[in-house]
């Protein structure tokens, strides 16, 4: 088997050929009259002209002595020409057989017939090079073995892979969906800064940089909860964002550095009517991509229909982790039933941070059906309003789908003492070693000080959702260009 060197200098050859009859292998323009999609749905009409122009990648070539088959895709479908000899003539079909090769894309001119076989078929009276590919495509029953690969090529697995394709056009038609309910809701959608001064609205250790010109240290953000309510404070009061968030953290199944989120806020809003609009949100995106109210996901069907079940966090893990008094426990107590369970607790962790991993080892994979967790303690959540002034739970939930988090959401804390005084809780944590608590946000107290209103704010994962409704376990499945390691040469 010739080695991609060799395959690569036998394409250099055929470009020279091409260069040598005067062709450029790399026109301008393309004289396509119809995408291959529109030139199926149309035959029939179509075929009544004498000429018609297509283009596409070939993925496939059948010589028969003077025929020439070959299966053309533009990314809209796939359809068949015919180059033969008796029409084209000797030189052009020789140069046809002799230079194309599968990966390359090529313009076909000529008419439309149906096959001996009854196949849809344009034959050509001429071709034309749009663009010589010097490397092949992967075989079309294996693909790419190496799953890294595929990641680092994915231009590769989606002309390998239609399955992969598809995911990625579920996932756009998610967002699209998404933006089509916010904009009738009456939201407006904003952007905010991805360059921040202070990453905050969530705790997780940010991605640091530099600016020059002003001479500072910067950050991605994190989350656009910070930025957003502040438009609340400046008279917006339904308003949405999606886009890229960025968190220096490790990777696995349900996390990537860099990860897409829907945010939105609402004015005189809160916590539990959120719950209600979340859950029309998602059985409305559940109908729209699959055309009923149910689903499988990794072989559960997953039932959007009836109303989602409500559960507090401490009962769930009283049920799943056996915590008596898991609202009550010491960090030290929490830190024993931790290491019970094979949860790894690092010296600066919280108490709260401690009863938020053992939630994610025990009892977050156990949730299948849609499910409202809520009650959340304060200092888990700095930016959530209590119940009660003198309490110490939060008025939040999540939304957990096949034991997976997809939503994050909470009644936004409006009183500027009480933020001063959470902020002032999360920087003794960070003296004490988590690395993840937030840092205080004198803009943003600023901001609460001239007044925000009631609100409910809430944030959904894109990707999540797309790996739920798409039926993949990892999130690199759904991210086009996931971050991975540099691979070593």
């Amino acid at each position: 088997m010739a080695s991609l060197e060799e395959l690569k200098e036998n394409r250099l050859q055929k470009i020279s050929k091409l260069r040598e009859k005067g062709i450029n292998p790399y026109p301008i323009k393309s004289n396509r009259d119809f995408e291959l999609s529109e030139v199926i749905k149309k035959f029939t009409a179509l075929e009544k002209k004498k000429s018609i122009t297509i283009a596409g990648r070939i993925m496939a070539i059948r010589v028969q002595g003077g025929l020439a088959f070959c299966d053309l895709n533009d990314g809209t479908g796939v359809f068949q020409g015919l180059v033969k000899k008796d029409e084209t003539g000797d030189e052009i079909f020789d140069l046809f057989t002799e230079t194309v090769d599968i990966g390359d894309f090529v313009e076909l001119t000529g008419s439309l017939f149906v096959s001996k076989r009854g196949e849809k078929t344009l034959l050509a009276k001429k071709w034309t090079m749009l663009s010589k590919s010097l490397l092949p495509l992967p075989e079309k029953w294996h693909g790419l073995s190496d799953v890294e690969e595929r990641f680092r090529k994915r231009y590769l697995d989606l002309i390998a892979s239609p399955e992969v394709k598809s995911r990625f056009i579920l996932r756009s038609t998610i967002v699209r969906e998404l933006r089509k309910l916010f904009d009738k809701e009456g939201f407006i959608e904003v952007e905010t800064s991805i360059l921040q001064s202070i990453a905050g609205g969530a705790n997780a250790m940010p991605f640091k940089t530099r600016h020059n010109a002003l001479d500072i240290d910067m950050y991605l953000r994190i989350a656009q909860e910070i930025d957003l309510k502040k438009l609340l404070v400046g008279g917006l009061p339904k308003i949405y964002e999606l886009g890229r968030n960025f968190r220096n953290e490790g990777i696995d199944a349900t996390h990537n550095p860099e990860f897409t989120t829907i945010e939105w806020y609402e004015a005189y809003s809160d916590a539990e009517k959120q719950r209600d609009f979340v859950e029309k949100i998602f059985r409305t995106i559940v109908k729209k991509v699959s055309g009923k109210t149910e689903f499988d996901f990794d072989g559960n069907i997953i039932d959007v229909k009836k109303k989602f079940s409500v559960v507090t966090y401490f009962d769930l893990l009283r049920r799943f982790a056996l915590l008596n008094s898991p609202d009550k426990a010491s960090r030290e107590e929490l830190s024993l039933a931790a290491s019970r369970l094979g949860v790894k607790v690092e010296n600066g962790d919280s108490r709260e941070k401690i009863l938020d991993s053992i939630y994610k080892k025990t009892c977050r994979p156990k949730i299948i059906q849609p499910t409202f967790i809520v009650d959340y303690p304060s200092n888990m959540l700095p930016l959530a309003k209590k119940k009660t002034e003198t309490g110490d739970i939060v008025d939040a939930f999540q939304l957990v789908v096949g034991g997976m988090e997809l939503v994050k959401a909470f009644s936004e804390l409006n009183d500027p003492i009480d933020q001063r005084n959470r902020f002032a809780q999360q920087e003794k944590d960070r003296e004490a070693g988590d690395k993840e608590a937030q840092a205080t946000d004198q803009t943003f107290l600023d901001a609460l000080e001239h007044g925000m209103p009631p609100s409910g704010g809430v944030g959904l994962s894109i990707d999540r959702t797309t790996m739920l409704l798409g039926n993949v376990k990892n999130i690199r499945e759904v991210i086009l260009f996931p971050t991975l390691r540099p691979k070593k040469e």
